[in-house]
């Protein structure tokens, strides 16, 4: 009978640690693993985020505890915290340390905000050495440009000059629209340049003229950015425009007339803690997918385009291209650089569909595929039934590490190494293809050449994909 006890008590104990954590186990600091942070917990109800660099603690977010609880999760010492498809440890730390709660004076001095953005980027930006870059010169370099008197304007082009010799694919920085203004005037351009100035398509615009000639019959309805029908009898087209937009943010018709709706998008959900925006996210696009794999149940072949997609989140990807994989299946592997070190690898995931569409598919790529679209084309490498045409990707792998500088703009450096599961990284070079159809790599140029001849763009397409 003791045996049968052990194996109950064992039971129980495992039931017990499976749910949900007590709020005052978490009450305290806890210091990220990789990425600069400081997580501080009140009270068992209220959360802080700061950035931390050893001259400033800058307060980044804060809210309701609710919000983080169910991405937290306890093991020994060792505080995760699950963010879309990444998984960031945090260890506990003695206490919140006087500087994060401390005005600062010299908020707005334009030394001390390039010298909080150059350690950021010394201890966290991951590409220095496959950049070639030398830190040291390129910081003394930079930072001599600027005084104390230096206008923000001034800055501002000092710090955006910084990030472009870096060579950081996913690096921006965002300053106050006043800086912009002034940044305007300096940049105005005289009649004569405006006449020779080549007329400019965007990605959206060039994706729905390739829809539009491409489908056969067109089966889309209730979304714009997942277009989705017949290229042939047979071949299914689906075509996804962006890794983000999905959500049902409510956003406020008027913030949409005043400023456009993206850019309205983009200020609703700066107000949401990340994780329950990305969670939104996902939901949008299923409900999507859910029709599109329905629609599209019957055909022999699918190609999925993702060429004029220049990324969103890796989480959307993720869940469009769940449903071409079976099983739970390793698609890559990632892990983060600060100081001079790295985190431990950790492998990433998409979970599988017994539903799963597995007859022949082609994802089609090209030098304008980017950022969360190349998370879903490096996936691709691990499902044996996906291939790729088109043109390598534009090698912007990484996660963007965001951050605040003292005077209140943001800005972010790559401090991700995303990699295959044999370990490759694709930075710069991109994800190659199955099957090459030579796109120009410059972005316009590659637009001018599918538009000026979709019938040919889409011959090319049928011509790779033929047995």
């Amino acid at each position: 009978m003791k045996i049968y006890f052990y194996i109950l008590l064992f039971i129980l104990l495992a039931l017990v640690s499976c749910q949900a954590l007590p709020p005052t186990t978490l009450n305290g600091t806890w210091k990220s693993v990789g990425s600069g942070w400081l997580l501080h917990i009140q009270d068992s109800t209220k959360y802080a985020f700061y950035d931390l660099t050893s001259i400033s603690c800058l307060p980044n977010r804060k809210g309701s505890l609710d919000e983080l609880t169910s991405s937290l999760t306890l093991e020994n010492d060792t505080l995760s915290l699950r963010k879309g498809v990444i998984t960031y440890k945090f260890t506990s730390a003695p206490s919140l340390p006087t500087i994060c709660t401390e005005t600062v004076s010299e908020a707005r001095d334009p030394i001390y905000n390039f010298e909080v953005f150059a350690e950021t980027v010394s201890k966290h930006y991951a590409f220095m050495q496959l950049n070639e870059i030398d830190w040291s010169k390129l910081y003394a370099q930079q930072k001599a440009k600027l005084s104390p008197n230096s206008t923000e304007a001034e800055l501002y082009l000092v710090i955006e000059e910084t990030l472009e010799i870096l060579k950081d694919n996913h690096a921006y920085l965002e300053a106050d629209e006043g800086v912009y203004e002034i940044l305007e005037k300096m940049e105005e351009r005289t009649p004569e340049e405006e006449e020779t100035t080549l007329p400019e398509y965007g990605d959206f615009q060039v994706a729905a003229m390739v829809a539009k000639h491409h489908l056969q019959e067109e089966l889309t309805r209730d979304s714009w950015l997942i277009q989705w029908g017949k290229m042939k009898d047979d071949i299914g087209y689906i075509q996804v425009k962006a890794m983000w937009l999905y959500a049902d943010l409510d956003i406020p018709k008027s913030l949409i007339e005043e400023v456009g709706y993206v850019d309205a998008y983009v200020e609703t959900f700066h107000q949401m803690y990340e994780g329950d925006y990305i969670k939104q996210e996902v939901e949008g696009v299923r409900s999507i997918m859910d029709t599109v794999m329905q629609d599209l149940a019957q055909m022999q072949t699918i190609v999925i385009d993702v060429r004029f997609n220049g990324g969103g989140q890796d989480a959307v990807s993720y869940e469009i291209l769940s449903r071409f994989i079976p099983t739970q299946t390793q698609i890559a592997t990632q892990k983060l650089y600060y100081e001079n070190q790295f985190t431990p690898t950790s492998p990433l995931y998409i979970e599988g569909r017994k539903d799963a569409y597995t007859r022949p598919v082609y994802v089609l790529t090209s030098p304008q595929t980017g950022s969360a679209a190349e998370s879903f084309s490096i996936a691709t490498l691990s499902i044996p039934h996906i291939q790729r045409i088109g043109s390598a990707t534009s090698g912007a792998m990484s996660t963007a590490l965001e951050k605040t500088l003292p005077n209140g703009w943001s800005f972010a450096i790559s401090n991700e190494i995303y990699m295959d599961n044999q370990g490759k990284c694709y930075e710069n070079q991109g994800i190659p293809v199955d099957h090459e159809l030579s796109y120009p790599r410059e972005r316009q140029s590659f637009f001018r050449s599918v538009v000026d001849d979709l019938a040919g763009d889409q011959a090319a397409i049928l011509a790779s994909i033929q047995p």
